[in-house]
């Protein structure tokens, strides 16, 4: 399911800013990008991730502002330097080149120049940011309820279109079976004039055919998935699996309810219940 959230904190000289970016996956599939400073936090930021956010793809950022007065981020060795500009110096006299003195940016550029302070992260700070990635957690995941809600309505709808297009099948069961009737005796008199056939062997054949035919048990079926279906999708939380594989049988006993029509009208009833069903896949693509 798709979402953003997004969250601000400030501690000290510092602005930390938390951002995540949820895609439809089947898996979760984490992408974490923070400062240096924070990186040996990463496993713990990755098992928040992952106990809160179930799956999806998610492209979670940590940035951070230091404040420009703060002066523990770098320096500049200042004794390295100085060699540097002396031996430069005294090489250019022993070579006889003229050299400017204002190639000091370039020395800048010179190993060991700047020296990064390392940062020890307090345990107040990282509170402060843990607290950050929380609230992002909980606006990813409003943003998902928000979306959710909307594409529940969409899918009972749908599941309720399938169950009335089910109910429009009934009318022509009874229709089918005359017209098997009246097709079977037209071939046998097709045959031939002369023959007669037996009135109890025929209706025989006919309830032996009939029965091939019959999807009561495939419409009881499919009822009962639909009504699982209903249940699943508005009692459940972290049930997007759990939808798609029922949809896979309520699908299968539509098909089997197709193969089985031998009506046209049925057919054409049963392709608009294949389209909502799809519908309703495409969806659940996008249901945690």
């Amino acid at each position: 399911m798709t979402g953003y959230g997004k969250a601000i904190c400030q501690y000290q000289d510092k602005t930390i800013k938390t951002e995540i970016r949820a895609l439809n996956s089947k898996n979760l599939d984490l992408s974490i990008k923070t400062p240096n400073l924070y990186r040996d936090r990463e496993n713990t930021l990755r098992n928040l991730l992952s106990s809160s956010l179930e799956r999806g793809k998610i492209d979670f950022s940590i940035t951070l502002e230091q404040d420009g007065n703060s002066h523990n981020a770098c320096g500049i060795n200042r004794t390295l330097l100085k060699t540097y500009f002396t031996e430069i110096k005294d090489i250019a006299r022993e070579l006889d080149v003229s050299i400017n003195d204002n190639f000091l940016s370039d020395l800048i550029r010179l190993p060991d120049i700047l020296k990064t302070q390392t940062q020890e992260v307090s345990d107040e700070e990282w509170m402060a940011v843990e607290g950050s990635v929380k609230q992002a957690i909980a606006d990813l995941n409003a943003f998902r309820r928000s979306e959710g809600k909307h594409l529940q309505e969409d899918i009972l709808q749908r599941e309720q279109k399938i169950r009335g297009l089910l109910d429009e099948i009934t009318p022509y069961e009874k229709d089918r079976i005359r017209q098997v009737r009246e097709r079977i005796n037209r071939s046998l008199k097709e045959l031939s004039e002369s023959i007669k056939a037996d009135e109890n062997r025929f209706e025989q054949e006919i309830l032996f055919y009939l029965e091939k035919l019959d999807i009561t048990e495939e419409k009881v079926r499919l009822r009962k998935h639909l009504d699982y279906f209903n249940e699943t999708l508005t009692a459940c939380e972290g049930s997007g699996k759990k939808l798609g594989f029922i949809a896979q049988e309520i699908g299968r006993e539509i098909n089997t309810i197709g193969s089985k029509a031998n009506d046209a009208a049925i057919q054409r009833i049963v392709v608009q219940m294949k389209d909502e069903l799809e519908k309703i896949k495409e969806q659940l693509m996008n249901v945690l």
